[in-house]
């Protein structure tokens, strides 16, 4: 009979594991449930829910270093930060929105796990690059501690940079210790009207190169644009700081981009929402058709756009200076072959089925296909860390 386990803290989530290692019982590891559809459906039998190993354990607003258990909602992390003028500088995603869940019910833990980031990759890197240290418990039974001031641990391993990104497959933290940042005092956003996807891929480098020191870059095409607001195709440049600073730098790029370059400003508040929105893939949240989520050279996904649109009928939008580009398709086919060879076609890198019918996460890879080295380095990860094969079966890939 299929139970629900829901520890209270460390050690009785070490019992919960140890119960399943010896009774050969997988489990479906969630928290708030929010990225539940993403990824191969769980091959388990129960669940294991971790939400109730919450709360803020310590903040030192004057140190930037916050210490919090996994199944803490982040958008209460986000409030204190906030009180406290500070933030979490690479915006982590919410993916609630776009898989038909409530905004907002993320977890801690999820975020690791799926190692996630915002609009503000390039500068700020992802979950994994903000991380001190964590506490943990491996598929083996074992509660350990990583990073932060821990002496390097015994594995050889990074052992909080392996975790981000694995989905709960290797082991779940429990608790962990982030570095945090100051929040800018003003933002703004500066939109040059008209450019086609190339020229933005073009303004977007020039931008991300000049001392303008631009913290997000985007494309979006006229008819997602419209849905946020905006009119025509619009290339996206965030400016943040002090506010004269951003006045000034904005200034430096209607200098850099000339006169004939047709530029609107968006401050604050509106920008705020925008990137957000952009964030959060809201302009495809509505709906169940299958998205991607793919990774690239910042120069290379104007032309992956224009390679896929040749023979399929897709709308797209760029994040990351072109190098996050969103695909929705329109049919309920996800043409996963043709979206992988596009993005091989495009100099490399990975394709990630984000949203589509579990019956179709069951038979498409969700997640780009390894090489040979990284699989056989995965599959040794998973032999160390869960060698039972306890936690997310199949998740990530078929049989583990």
């Amino acid at each position: 009979m299929a139970e629900t386990l829901k520890p209270r803290d460390a050690r009785e989530l070490l019992d919960a594991v140890k119960w399943a290692i010896a009774g050969d019982e997988p489990l479906e590891v969630i928290s708030a449930g929010t990225k539940r559809d993403f990824g191969r459906p769980v091959q388990a039998g129960h669940v294991l829910d971790l939400s109730g190993i919450a709360g803020i354990v310590d903040y030192e607003p004057a140190e930037l270093i916050l210490t919090v258990k996994a199944g803490t909602p982040l958008a209460e992390v986000e409030a204190a930060l906030d009180e406290r003028g500070q933030e979490l500088a690479f915006e982590p995603m919410d993916y609630g929105p776009l898989l038909a869940g409530e905004a907002g019910r993320g977890t801690i833990g999820g975020m690791v796990g799926a190692n996630l980031a915002g609009p503000k990759r390039l500068k700020h890197g992802a979950a994994r690059d903000h991380i001190l240290g964590l506490e943990a418990v491996s598929g083996r039974g074992e509660i350990f501690k990583a990073g932060g001031r821990v002496v390097k641990n015994v594995t050889g391993y990074d052992l909080p940079r392996a975790l981000c990104g694995s989905w709960g497959t290797l082991a779940l933290a429990t608790e962990v210790t982030f570095k945090v940042l100051p929040k800018a005092e003003s933002e703004a956003t500066l939109i040059i009207a008209g450019l086609a996807p190339q020229e933005a891929t073009e303004a977007m480098t020039r931008a991300m190169g000049s001392s303008a020191e631009v913290s997000s870059a985007a494309f979006l095409p006229g008819g997602l644009a419209a849905g946020q607001g905006l009119s025509g195709d619009a290339t996206l440049l965030r400016l943040e700081g002090f506010g004269p600073s951003v006045d000034y730098r904005f200034e430096s790029l209607v200098r850099l981009f000339g006169k004939d370059a047709k530029i609107e400003r968006l401050d604050q508040a509106a920008s705020k929402a925008l990137w957000k929105a952009l964030r959060d893939c809201m302009p495809f949240a509505e709906g169940a058709g299958p998205v991607w989520r793919c990774s690239v050279a910042p120069t290379a996904g104007a032309g992956l756009v224009a390679d896929l649109s040749r023979s399929l009928a897709v709308d797209a939008f760029q994040d990351w200076s072109g190098g996050l580009v969103w695909l929705r398709m329109t049919g309920s086919d996800p043409q996963a072959e043709a979206v992988r060879a596009a993005v091989k076609r495009a100099g490399g890198g990975h394709a990630t089925l984000v949203r589509a019918d579990s019956s179709l996460r069951n038979t498409i890879p969700p997640f780009e296909p390894q090489s040979e080295a990284l699989a056989a380095l995965s599959q040794r990860l998973k032999a160390q860390f869960d060698p039972s094969g306890i936690l997310n079966p199949g998740r990530m890939v078929a049989g583990h």
